[in-house]
């Protein structure tokens, strides 16, 4: 990018906004998964807020490494209270949606349960043609999250969704495609520039027109996300307790096939 305006970064995130297109860049760093938890979120959320006031018209979200975000560690997922009436990872994600700019997702590499969820924060998502998608949930013995129950229908319709979170199936970049979660595949050496070449379009625009016509389109989509997040948590919180979760989350810290049993 061009005549880049650095800004003050957290650790995990960093950002910088171009001020001669309007295009912020807002890279998380956790490698070599970018796993995700609360104050990722959360430190995402400052970045969108700081790049707005910079100046940015339109986001370019993105990750370090060859994981665009495994969603959450398995090991803390396992021992996370669900219900303990703590600050929750679901409460930076759905003020994700209430942010005024759009957003281009740049997926690189896996984006998985609550990885998806983040890339299906974005208005549009780029993908490289290494990059994989999972809501793999079901994989874990959980009910998914993020909003998921809202935004991927919204992208692929009701039946792929259903397809996608009733089996917990990997699907590659061309199938994504295919099912409109992804606008647009690219090789992943272009993949940063194809993101910012989206966002630059939408930057080029009124920028007053742009979110006036963005909020029309996005309707309540932002109230339908945090109702379904409500509902997400409850059913979280109660297969939480199954020797099915138990079972989920031990086999995917193994690296194995889980055995379910139904209880």
């Amino acid at each position: 990018m061009s005549s880049t305006k650095p800004l003050e970064p957290t650790p995990s995130v960093r950002y910088e906004v171009d001020v001669a297109t309007h295009v912020a860049v807002v890279e998380f760093v956790r490698e070599p998964t970018n796993s995700l938890d609360r104050q990722l979120l959360v430190d995402v959320l400052e970045a969108y807020h700081a790049v707005e006031e910079a100046g940015a018209r339109a986001i370019v979200l993105c990750s370090a490494g060859r994981v665009f975000c495994s969603g959450a560690d398995p090991h803390a997922l396992s021992t996370m209270a669900f219900d303990d009436g703590s600050p929750h990872i679901y409460d930076a994600a759905v003020q994700l949606f209430d942010r005024p700019l759009p957003v281009v997702a740049a997926v690189q590499g896996p984006a998985i349960g609550a990885g998806l969820g983040l890339a299906l924060s974005a208005d549009f998502r780029v993908a490289a043609t290494t990059a994989r998608f999972s809501a793999n949930f079901a994989r874990l013995g959980l009910h998914q999250g993020f909003g998921i129950s809202v935004t991927l229908p919204e992208v692929v319709g009701r039946q792929a969704a259903l397809d996608l979170l009733l089996s917990g199936r990997r699907i590659d970049g061309a199938a994504a495609l295919a099912t409109g979660l992804v606008d647009e595949l690219v090789d992943p050496g272009r993949l940063r520039e194809s993101a910012v070449a989206r966002a630059s379009t939408l930057a080029e625009c009124a920028p007053l027109a742009v979110r006036s016509i963005r909020s029309t389109m996005r309707g309540d989509l932002a109230a339908r996300v945090r109702a379904a997040v409500a509902h997400e948590r409850e059913e979280q919180a109660r297969l939480q307790a199954t020797e099915d979760f138990a079972e989920g989350t031990a086999a995917a810290i193994a690296r194995r096939t889980p055995n379910f049993v139904g209880r």
